[in-house]
């Protein structure tokens, strides 16, 4: 949150998949950065489904990020609806960059 906060972008935080669900339907993102294990019994492949269900396109893109990396994790986030599937620990500037790429993504002020 900090260093794309620092970076020029507009960061909203949510404490599971429902806040950020709802988070969403107030004010479409750009772009979701989305861990696959979230606390209050929904996880980030239900966040996904239900986002890309209300919101389709809406969101230019959905990042998983998570320390599940197998082939079969990737396989699942994209049937979920994310475009990427980042591992942790995450470099910071390929975030940046793959977040920069995204269609109306651009920081603030730019």
């Amino acid at each position: 949150e900090a260093l794309l906060s620092l970076c020029g972008h507009q960061v909203r935080v949510a404490a599971d998949g429902r806040i950020g669900i709802a988070r969403a339907l107030e004010a479409p993102p750009d772009v979701v950065l989305c861990d696959l294990g979230l606390p209050g019994g929904m996880d980030g492949y239900a966040v996904a489904r239900e986002l890309r269900r209300l919101l389709g396109r809406r969101i230019a893109r959905m990042i998983a990020l998570s320390g599940y990396g197998t082939a079969e994790d990737q396989r699942l986030a994209r049937e979920a609806g994310f475009d990427l599937h980042l591992t942790k620990p995450v470099d910071y500037g390929a975030l940046e960059t793959l977040i920069a790429e995204s269609p109306q993504a651009a920081p603030q002020g730019a």
